[in-house]
C-alpha cells in the first residue's frame, strides 16, 4: 500500500494520497485546492489518482475534491451524511458519488469504509483504511476533524461560523456519541488527523503528525470524560473564535468551488499605478514584516506580513468582493506562494502586485506614513493621556487576563465593529505578542484614525514585565457589542 501525507503549513492542515501499488490507482483524502502538488506525487509513485473524498465540509480552506477530480477524471465519493441544508450541492454530477455510513472505496487491494461520525459537522466520515494485500482488518484510521492528537474536532463552527443558531450544544453531543465509537476501535490503530497545532479546528492540537487509538485514550482530554453534559461544557468552554472566513468557505465548500485550472500568475504593477488604485479605494496589502511597515509605508495600505499567520490573519480582515493587490520589496517567488496561499482560502481575485519601487517613487513625492510600536511603558502614559485601549485577542484569552481599562475588539470582528473605535482620541492596540494588533493598527490607519499605536509584544510583554492584570467576562469592556 502507498500512503504519502502532505501538510499545508499555513492552513495547518493534513491531506493524504492512499493507493495500491499493485493495481496502479490511489485516492486523495482532504485535498486542499493545491491540486496539481498531489498530482506530481502520484505520477512520481506511478500511480493514477481514481478517486477523491473528503471527510467532511471543510471551512477553513477551500476544497480541492473537485478541481482535482476535474483535472484527472477521478470520481468524487461525497458524505450523503447530514441534514438538508449541508449535504453536497454538486453531489449530482457526473462523477460523483454520495457515501453513506459503511459504504466503501475500494482501490485494488486498498478499502477504505466510511463511518459516520457527526459532531464537529453533522455530515462528518471518518475512514477506515485496510491494506487487503497485507491484512483483513483495518491498520488506522482517518479521522478528518473528528478526533486530533490531544484534541477533538469543535462543535461549534455551524453556530459561530455559518451562523445556525443554537446548533452547538447538540453538536457537541453528537461528538460524545461519536467518540463512544472511537472507544472501541483496536487500540493498535494508527489516527491520522486532518490538522495539527495553530489549527482554529480545535483548541488544543498536538503538533504530533499522527497517534494510535490507544495513545489517544491514554492522553486525549475529551476520551477521559464520560459524563455526557460535563463533555458538552468541556468542549464548548474556550473555543476561539473562529477567523471570519470561515463561514464563506463552508459556503463555497458546501455548493462547489470554482474549478481554477491553475493559480493566478498576477502581473508586475507600475509603481504610478499605486495613487491612481489607492484614490479609488482599492485594498492593497503590504506583506511585508511588521517593523518594516511601522517604520515606513504608503498610506491607505493595509499590512499582512506574510508569515506563518498570513492566511488565518489575511482571511479575518480582507475583503471577498473586491479585488486584492499585493505590495512587496520581496522576489517574486514570494508573492506567488502569498497568491497560492489567498487563493486556498477563496481569495481569487488579485490583478497584480506592486515591488518596493512603489514605495520608493511615493517616498520621493510624499511622506510616508509611521505606526509607533510602544513598549507597556509608553502604552501606559498615552492611555493616562486620553488613549482608547483596544484588546484585539479572542475572547477566551480575554477572559484569561486582560490589560486595565482594554475594550475587547477580536480582530476577525474588527472590520465590521471598527465603527465602535472613536475617531477623536488617540489608539493603542494590543493582543498576546503584537502581531494581531499591528494588523489592526493598519487597518484602522488605512480607514482613517490617524493616531494610532502598537503595544510592541502584547499581553506576553505586558506580563513578563509584572505589571497588573485583569480577569472577567469577555463581554466587560468591550464598549458594546
Amino acid at each position: 500500500m502507498l500512503f504519502r501525507r502532505f501538510y499545508d503549513d499555513q492552513l495547518a492542515q493534513a491531506s493524504y494520497l492512499i493507493g495500491c501499488q499493485r493495481s496502479g490507482e490511489a485516492v486523495v483524502v482532504d485535498p486542499n485546492r493545491d491540486a496539481w502538488m498531489y498530482l506530481a506525487a502520484a505520477e512520481a509513485e506511478g500511480v493514477t489518482i481514481a478517486a477523491v473524498t473528503e471527510t467532511h465540509i471543510h471551512a477553513d480552506f477551500v476544497s480541492g475534491a473537485r478541481e482535482l477530480s476535474a483535472l484527472t477524471g477521478a470520481r468524487m465519493f461525497l458524505s450523503n451524511a447530514g441534514p438538508v441544508d449541508w449535504k453536497y450541492g454538486f453531489s449530482d454530477e457526473g462523477r460523483a458519488t454520495p457515501l453513506d455510513h459503511g459504504d466503501r472505496i475500494e482501490l485494488g487491494s486498498v478499502i477504505l469504509q466510511a463511518v459516520h461520525t457527526p459532531g464537529h459537522t453533522p455530515e462528518h466520515l471518518c475512514f477506515l483504511v485496510t491494506d487487503g494485500a497485507a491484512a483483513t482488518e483495518p491498520m488506522g484510521v482517518l479521522t478528518g476533524d473528528f478526533v486530533f492528537v490531544g484534541d477533538v474536532g469543535r462543535p461549534d463552527l455551524l453556530e459561530k461560523a455559518a451562523k445556525m443558531e443554537g446548533v452547538s450544544d447538540q453538536a457537541a453531543r453528537d461528538l460524545f456519541q461519536s467518540l463512544r465509537w472511537f472507544l472501541t476501535l483496536p487500540e493498535h490503530l494508527q489516527v491520522w488527523p486532518g490538522h495539527g497545532a495553530g489549527s482554529a479546528c480545535g483548541k488544543g492540537i498536538g503538533a504530533v503528525p499522527q497517534s494510535t487509538v490507544g495513545y489517544e485514550k491514554r492522553t486525549n482530554w475529551a476520551l477521559d470524560i464520560r459524563d455526557e453534559a460535563a463533555f458538552v461544557g468541556q468542549v464548548l468552554f474556550g473555543q476561539p473564535e473562529p477567523p471570519r472566513y470561515f463561514g464563506v468557505m463552508k459556503r463555497i465548500n458546501r455548493d462547489g468551488p470554482r474549478i481554477l485550472g491553475g493559480f493566478p500568475s498576477p502581473p508586475l504593477l507600475a509603481a504610478d499605478e499605486l495613487p491612481q488604485l489607492l484614490a479609488a479605494g482599492a485594498t492593497v496589502v503590504d506583506i511585508r514584516p511588521v517593523a518594516a511597515f511601522a517604520a515606513g509605508h504608503v498610506p491607505g495600505t493595509i499590512n499582512v506580513p506574510f508569515n506563518t499567520g498570513f492566511t488565518t490573519y489575511g482571511g479575518s480582515v480582507l475583503p471577498y468582493d473586491r479585488p486584492i493587490h499585493l505590495l512587496s520589496d520581496g522576489v517574486p517567488l514570494t508573492i506567488a506562494r502569498a497568491v497560492r496561499n489567498l487563493v486556498l482560502i477563496g481569495l481569487d481575485q488579485v490583478p497584480g502586485w506592486f515591488d518596493g519601487s512603489a514605495i520608493a517613487r511615493w517616498e520621493q513625492q510624499h511622506s510616508l506614513a509611521t505606526i509607533p510600536q510602544l513598549t507597556p511603558a509608553a502604552a501606559v502614559e498615552r492611555v493616562k493621556a486620553g488613549a482608547v485601549l483596544i484588546d484585539v485577542r479572542g475572547e477566551s484569552e480575554w477572559r484569561g487576563g486582560h490589560l486595565p481599562g482594554a475594550r475587547l475588539l477580536p480582530l476577525p470582528e474588527l472590520v465590521e465593529r471598527a465603527a465602535q473605535i472613536p475617531r477623536d482620541r488617540p489608539v493603542v492596540l494590543h493582543c498576546q505578542g503584537g502581531s494581531r494588533s499591528a494588523i489592526a493598527a493598519s487597518l484602522l490607519r488605512a480607514n482613517g484614525w490617524s493616531d494610532v499605536a502598537n503595544l510592541t509584544g502584547g499581553y506576553s510583554v505586558w506580563l513578563a514585565e509584572g505589571r497588573p492584570v485583569e480577569k472577567g467576562r469577555g463581554d466587560e469592556g468591550t464598549g458594546g457589542r
